[in-house]
């Protein structure tokens, strides 16, 4: 579900960045330009300003690859930190230019910093936990026929999915009921 890299190719990239080595950049980009983009867009919800964040994160990875601190997480992390904050700051520029409503800028950023705090929470979370996340609810399967995916018992399931669930909602600025894709229960 995740693409985390390994915290010594984490520590490599930074070395290989730090040394302007160009292919860096561009082994960086493969592996979260996605990332990047997706999270942008979640903010902003605008393609070319998407595009945008995309370029100066990337440029910001490449000059100041001495911010990140292996010992504080994942580069994937911190690379998603940085398209977040970019993408917020641009958010409040278009506001502060008087292109959007305080109001819609001001639900943007919570928004986004919840779908934020919940990527970070599912790649944090043991795999187990998130093995039974993604059947459940992006392979939509019921909790009985992940349990028989993941070779463990109904209860078992189920209290991965709780779990889970729990460790989620926290992504959220209050407790909300998760409910999945299309509505559909996954956990009965």
């Amino acid at each position: 579900m995740t693409n985390d890299a390994p915290p010594r190719w984490d520590r490599r990239m930074q070395q290989r960045l730090a040394h302007g080595e160009a292919a860096a950049l561009g082994e960086l980009y493969d592996r979260f330009a996605s990332l990047v983009h997706g999270v942008a867009h979640r903010v902003l919800g605008d393609e070319g300003g998407a595009d945008r964040v995309t370029r100066d994160v990337f440029a910001h990875a490449w000059e100041h690859a001495d911010e990140y601190d292996p010992r504080q997480g994942s580069l994937r992390s911190w690379i998603a930190g940085l398209a977040h904050r970019h993408a917020v700051s641009r958010l409040r520029r278009a506001q502060d230019d008087g292109e959007r409503p305080a109001t819609e800028v001001e639900e943007k950023v919570r928004a986004a910093s919840a779908a934020a705090r919940a990527d970070y929470i599912v790649t944090s979370m043991p795999a187990p936990l998130r093995a039974a996340l993604d059947l459940a609810y992006f392979r939509r399967l019921d909790y009985r026929q992940a349990a028989a995916r993941l070779g463990v018992t109904d209860d078992e399931a189920r209290r991965r999915l709780r779990l889970g669930l729990q460790l989620l909602s926290t992504a959220h600025d209050g407790p909300r009921a998760v409910s999945p894709p299309g509505g559909r229960a996954a956990v009965r």
